[in-house]
């Protein structure tokens, strides 16, 4: 048997508009990331233009992580049920709505019920882009190239927001880092349209919502999102913030118990039961700690200390983002169907680590081209090796109808990840700095950017730290390999005949290379099985 028949990747049952597809899905992609940091660059203006209070100015942040960490996976299950086309659609047009709410907002109330908006709408959004990227490639090597643009701008694009945020704030006015969403989020509904492949799910054959899965999964998560926000101001010890943390595992703890009983659980546990699909995401839950905590300490560093314009601090971040996108598309995608995911993540991590590790070394008058440029090339790098892997494996051999709980997934542990790394790092380095000045003459401006400066350096300690536990998880629990044949797309798959013989354990079989084969095979059907399952045919429009 060929790898073509193996695989299912005739070119007869390609969507022909699949590249267009992508395009499409990326530039949601972007919007989401760009958002989460384009409006840090706006706040202050926002701040001085609204009168929100310092105790109150973090509800810009907070509003939205809460509601798109909270929401996503019943997001992504709103997306298996109904459509993920519909749904995606729908997420950009409210996104649309939001973010118009929000840059004409005349108070404080009205830009955080506006930002709350922007999150729930992101929560439909995000997981339904990745399930329609996983269901619209399944050729091996069109599949690695997808998720590597993909996964360059899941990484990149925050930086792309700061650059943005600073020429907005800086030449229009603070309301255009939300007004901007508007044409971007019309035009791509649109293009969404016309181009995705429509999966509607027909009424009768539609299961029904898992309503206590849902309660539990997104209170849990609301709690904990929740607890580690407000740990910013209140610290970790604060009554509010542990009741918050311990409620939330406390309700997570009996979503577990709930979806192992029910017959429609919004989140299947074996998506990450799997030891890739979990480690994968545990990983890169990880590396997002580590991630949040350079964009938030640089931004700080750049401006307070080295006294950058914000486009200036904005065309910093270039290099990463660039070294991120050159990672994920030029080495990840094309190595991905040759060797071992671990043997990209776990690498990757450590290079992120040791850029992390020479950020470790900053001081007052360090130069940027000595010690911010070669650290940020390093995590770019790094991180490129992990975000394509990572993604790719977090829909790897799941069902097309499963596909939405399982980008909600990843998509969870990346914003669980950075609201935990923000709270956690900014509490390390407020306390190291606070340490530092109580035994010096803390009213000399100089002594207080030397102790910012030594805040920043032990938070970038523990962040090290964080990454060098996630390559560690990496390399233990990823144990994914390429299917024969992959690479090229030609013979080379005859090792699967074998595989059908192995005995298999739980429905998998017992060889890593045969389950692998297996996995792939799964995932990547014909476009007419597809349909098939989502009990729709496929009409020239929608």
């Amino acid at each position: 048997m060929t790898a073509q028949t193996a695989t299912g990747h005739g070119h007869e049952d390609a969507d022909p508009r699949r590249w267009w597809a992508l395009a499409v899905i990326a530039t949601a992609q972007l919007m989401i990331v760009l958002d989460i940091t384009i409006v840090n660059i706006a706040l202050p203006s926002a701040q001085r233009d609204l009168g929100i209070s310092d105790a109150d100015r973090q509800w810009v942040i907070t509003a939205y992580t809460l509601a798109f960490g909270g929401l996503l996976l019943l997001g992504g299950r709103l997306g298996d049920l109904f459509g993920r086309k519909r749904v995606f659609t729908v997420g950009l047009l409210g996104f649309a709505l939001a973010s118009a709410l929000g840059g004409a907002a005349v108070g404080p109330a009205m830009l955080f019920g506006a930002r709350a908006l922007q999150g729930a709408f992101g929560a439909l959004l995000a997981p339904s882009a990745l399930g329609l990227l996983s269901t619209t490639f399944s050729d091996p090597r069109e599949r690695s190239t997808a998720f590597g643009i993909f996964g360059a701008i899941a990484g990149g694009g925050s930086a792309i927001g700061f650059i943005a945020g600073g020429l907005l704030t800086e030449y229009l006015d603070w309301r255009w880092c939300l007004f901007v969403n508007v044409p971007i989020a019309a035009v791509t509904a649109f293009a969404a349209f016309t181009v995705l492949h429509r999966d509607h799910v027909g009424k009768g054959r539609r299961t029904r919502l898992d309503l206590p899965g849902a309660l539990l999964g997104c209170g849990g998560l609301l709690a904990i999102v929740y607890g580690t926000s407000e740990a910013v101001t209140r610290g970790w010890g604060d009554g509010l913030v542990l009741g918050s943390l311990v409620l939330g595992v406390a309700l997570l703890a009996v979503f577990v118990l709930v979806e192992r009983r029910t017959a429609h659980p919004l989140l299947p546990l074996h998506i990450v039961a799997d030891r890739n699909r979990g480690g994968g995401a545990l990983s890169i839950g990880l590396a997002m700690v580590g991630m949040f905590g350079t964009f938030l300490f640089l931004t700080y560093y750049l401006q307070a200390i080295k006294h950058f314009s914000p486009i200036m601090s904005g065309l910093s971040f270039l290099p990463m983002t660039v070294a991120i996108v050159l990672s994920s598309t030029g080495f990840a995608a094309r190595l991905m169907t040759r060797v071992p995911s671990r043997t990209l993540v776990g690498p990757g991590l450590l290079l992120a680590a040791g850029g992390m590790a020479w950020l470790t070394q900053m001081r007052v008058d360090s130069p940027w081209a000595a010690m911010v440029l070669p650290a940020e090339l390093l995590i770019g790098f790094g991180m490129g090796l992990v975000f394509m892997p990572a993604m790719s494996l977090a829909t790897l051999g799941v069902a097309p109808n499963e596909a939405g709980a399982a980008s909600a997934t990843i998509n969870s542990a990346q914003q669980v990840g950075g609201s935990v790394g923000t709270a956690l790092l900014n509490t390390v380095a407020a306390s190291a700095t606070a340490s530092f000045l109580a035994t010096r003459v803390a009213a000399d401006p100089a002594v207080q950017a030397q102790g910012a400066v030594h805040g920043y350096v032990v938070a970038t300690w523990v962040a090290m730290g964080v990454l060098l536990l996630a390559a560690l998880v990496a390399v233990l629990m990823i144990d994914h390999r390429p299917a024969p044949g992959e690479a090229t797309g030609v013979e080379g798959g005859a090792a699967e005949p074998e595989a059908a013989a192995v005995p298999a354990v739980d429905g998998r079989p017992t060889g890593l290379r045969e389950a692998a084969a297996a996995d792939v095979r799964a995932n990547v059907r014909p476009a007419s099985e597809v349909r098939a399952e989502t009990g729709a045919e496929r009409p020239p429009g929608d």
